[in-house]
């Protein structure tokens, strides 16, 4: 008889523990070996003694905590197989950003597959989320409402674009977040047509420049702080944070907009000051969480973050058995 995975995998602080394998998945704290689904800082931290991710997930923490963030780093290709312990283990694509992996666990006759962040849609920054046939299905619920129906990237780099035209001589300064999120707006401009330079706040060029690095072309990129240049008529890329700072205040009549899922939100969109709210997320929403759920023919949900209820009751009304993971430490950064 096969071994249930809750016999085996095991919430441990933020993240999970395979017991059989001896690791952590995506642990919010230092851990002899680890597991890590992606670079976001709420699921890769500095300090484990061993590290297995995907060779664009370890470029990534090499570049935000240093070469030495981690004793050993071993990369694994996708589709790529290795045995922890007693369980074998492998990597799909998340779809989510560069790099990002859903971790596929294997083990007394069960298969585990922890998603961690994903998205379903078309991102030209990073591969394709991959549907794996599995027992237990590990998902987010970031957006695990049925509210959360994002409009097709296309339509809001339109309403970014459009905006240009009328207003020809402000500044469009966008808010979106260094890892992920910023180089997926510009490939998307640059798929809309828009060949013209952009401008990066200081604080996205190392990332932007580390996507380049992984064969992401993303065109000619300023930097936002060029002498003797107007930024009239240009878009601008910048951290949230940036947006009501000193910096901003150099932007010719800026018109403010912010790249999210929470855009969908009104009350989130004043709060960010964005007089132009993109709803471009890199995170799944309802009816693509609702369709994964379908794809892969597990028998059991597990949630480990976001509106886990919802996600939940629509689990069970399609006969599935799940649960709440509850786990700590997950935050919005990047959606």
């Amino acid at each position: 008889m096969a071994l249930h995975p809750d016999q085996w995998l095991k919430p441990a602080g933020s993240g999970l523990y395979c017991e059989p394998g001896g690791f952590h998945i995506d642990p919010g704290h230092p851990v002899d070996r680890a597991v890590v689904t992606h670079g976001h800082g709420d699921h890769a931290r500095p300090g484990h003694r061993r590290v297995l991710a995907t060779p664009g997930t370890l470029a990534i923490m090499r570049n935000r905590y240093g070469e030495d963030c981690a004793d050993v780093m071993q990369a694994l290709e996708y589709g790529e197989r290795v045995k922890q312990g007693e369980v074998t283990v492998w990597l799909a694509p998340a779809g989510h950003v560069l790099g990002s992996a859903q971790v596929v666990l294997e083990y007394g006759g069960s298969r585990a597959v922890i998603s961690g962040d994903y998205k379903r849609r078309f991102d030209p920054t990073c591969t394709p989320f991959q549907v794996v046939q599995c027992d237990v299905f590990i998902t987010e619920a970031t957006f695990g409402l049925p509210v959360f129906i994002h409009p097709p990237d296309s339509e809001e780099i339109g309403k970014l674009l459009h905006s240009l035209e009328l207003f020809p001589e402000s500044s469009h300064v966008v808010g979106v977040y260094a890892l992920g999120k910023c180089q997926r707006v510009i490939a998307l401009l640059r798929r809309a047509g828009y060949d013209a330079p952009l401008y990066l706040h200081g604080a996205l060029t190392e990332l932007c420049d580390l996507y380049r690095t992984q064969g992401i072309e993303l065109g000619e990129l300023r930097p936002a702080t060029t002498a003797g240049e107007s930024l009239a008529g240009k878009i601008v890329l910048a951290p949230p944070s940036a947006l009501e700072d000193r910096w901003s205040r150099r932007l010719v009549e800026p018109v403010t907009a912010m790249a999210s899922g929470w855009m969908r939100v009104r009350a989130r969109a004043r709060q960010r000051g964005a007089e132009l709210p993109l709803i471009i997320s890199d995170h799944a929403d309802w009816p693509e969480l609702t369709r994964t759920i379908t794809d892969v023919g597990a028998g059991e949900i597990w949630v480990t973050h976001g509106r886990e209820e919802a996600l939940m009751h629509y689990a069970t009304q399609q006969g599935l058995r799940a649960r709440a993971l509850a786990l700590i430490g997950r935050e919005e950064e990047g959606q």
